[in-house]
């Protein structure tokens, strides 16, 4: 069963993971074969550049891997989850000190060579593995509803990332994406297990975690580890040298170490429609790399390595290499400050809605106005207090026209809980508007 904890990360992505493209079902009906293609609305928003450039993040294969293994089919009845630890109370020795971050006035020492740097940091560095049931479906099933449909089949299988040890009593920092699945519908890790520099290997718990931030808390059961110590990412300058040590296409080549530079600070970067802010290396970082330490040349942590530009851009057939991404880690502070105090990120803010999506044909198909449908209100919710029920078709927010979850999402995600915003619905053909005092999410 899952503990608050985890029900708490599930609650804070309700709005996101009952959100679909395929309004159908929200309507009664089946989906019937659409007369033309559906047009596929452009997303605006921050872009690295002009171009379709492919982001990737990079676990070792999660969820990408599962193509490229043979897993176990095996019959679930039942879903099941990675134990999880109860969010520390306060009192405990977890506190807003769990990561400090030295800053260079506080006598960051003499610049190291690459040698003592990985010297100092490697300790810190742990290999995690990840292993997820994913359900997929089988077409040519006769079931019940007059036709032909999917039987749904469950198979497991393993993913692998990187951590570093914030604490010597084995609490750990990674990539929200090494241990929950987003992408594949897998959600958490069944179960998940953290393999340290001696070989040892541990069970980890998970203390909270964060999609929209991507990054994760986990616990082990360990006593004496060597704790990293974290750099001040303000103070980065473009151009200074960074080393990343982490464990590229699994364990076989665990602490990989690669040299690179400060390519660029503050880049707005949109991964899965979740605007984040990076910094930019061109370190060599690859599949099984997610949650591994950007280090400076104090030896301390600048950064969690989470994403890299993949592929080729526009139409030209010219790949694109030693474009990788870092989350800072003055922002990775104050969120593992949250999830290890809380078990989730304070301040975001929360509708309360489950929803689908309206695209252009539902619309002409249904009579709706292209836009989010409300399919459930949550009781007690922003949405609830405001009046918005099932039914209503978001059409705007703050005088922003949006037209799918992704847009709702990223206008309302620029507010913090507390704050007021202005919402366009249509119901019953009538446009209403009405003012919605966002929820905090969390596990109240």
């Amino acid at each position: 069963m899952m503990n608050d904890v985890n029900k708490n990360n599930n609650d804070m992505m309700n709005e996101e993971l009952h959100c679909t493209s395929n309004p159908y079902t929200a309507f009664g009906e089946s989906a019937p074969a659409p007369t033309e293609p559906a047009r596929t609305k452009k997303h605006t928003g921050a872009k690295i550049t002009a171009f379709l450039m492919a982001m990737a993040l990079v676990s070792g294969g999660s969820i990408a891997a599962y193509r490229e293994l043979s897993p176990s089919y095996t019959d679930t009845s039942s879903d099941a989850v990675a134990e999880t630890a109860d969010a520390p109370k306060s009192g405990n020795a977890l506190s807003s000190e769990s990561i400090s971050i030295i800053t260079p006035d506080e006598n960051s020492g003499d610049a190291l060579t690459t040698e003592q740097i990985v010297d100092k940091v490697l300790p810190s560095v742990v290999g995690i593995e990840s292993t997820f049931t994913v359900t997929s479906s089988n077409s040519g099933y006769y079931y019940g509803f007059g036709g032909f449909g999917s039987a749904p089949s469950s198979s497991t299988a393993t993913a692998t990332g990187t951590g570093v040890v914030i604490t010597e009593d084995g609490y750990i920092v990674t990539n929200a994406h090494v241990i929950y699945d987003s992408e594949y519908g897998a959600g958490l890790a069944d179960s998940i297990s953290v393999l340290l520099n001696d070989d040892k290997t541990y069970d980890a718990k998970v203390i909270g975690y964060d999609t929209d931030c991507d990054l994760a808390v986990l616990k082990i059961d360990a006593e004496g580890l060597t704790a990293a110590e974290f750099g001040d990412s303000d103070s980065l300058r473009l151009g200074e040298d960074v080393v990343a040590i982490g464990n590229p296409l699994g364990f076989d080549l665990m602490n990989t170490v690669t040299r690179g530079i400060i390519s660029g600070k503050d880049r707005q970067v949109t991964i899965n429609d979740k605007a984040m802010n990076l910094l930019q290396t061109d370190a060599a970082i690859n599949s099984g790399n997610s949650g591994g330490p950007l280090i400076n040349r104090y030896g301390q942590v600048i950064g969690i390595n989470s994403s890299k530009m993949s592929s080729s851009y526009s139409s030209s057939s010219a790949s694109i290499e030693g474009i990788g991404f870092a989350i800072p880690s003055n922002e990775v502070s104050q969120i593992v400050d949250d999830l290890m105090k809380y078990g989730y990120v304070t301040g975001k803010p929360q509708l309360g809605i489950s929803c689908q999506d309206v695209t252009e044909t539902v619309s002409r198909m249904y009579n709706l106005p292209v836009g989010v449908y409300i399919t459930a209100v949550t009781e007690g919710s922003a949405a609830d207090m405001a009046g918005l029920r099932s039914g209503d078709v978001i059409t705007a927010v703050d005088d922003t026209e949006v037209a799918t979850y992704e847009e709702l999402n990223a206008v309302k995600n620029q507010h913090s809980a507390g704050d007021a915003i202005e919402i366009t619905y249509i119901r019953d053909g009538q446009e209403n508007t009405v003012r919605v005092v966002l929820d905090e999410a969390s596990n109240n």
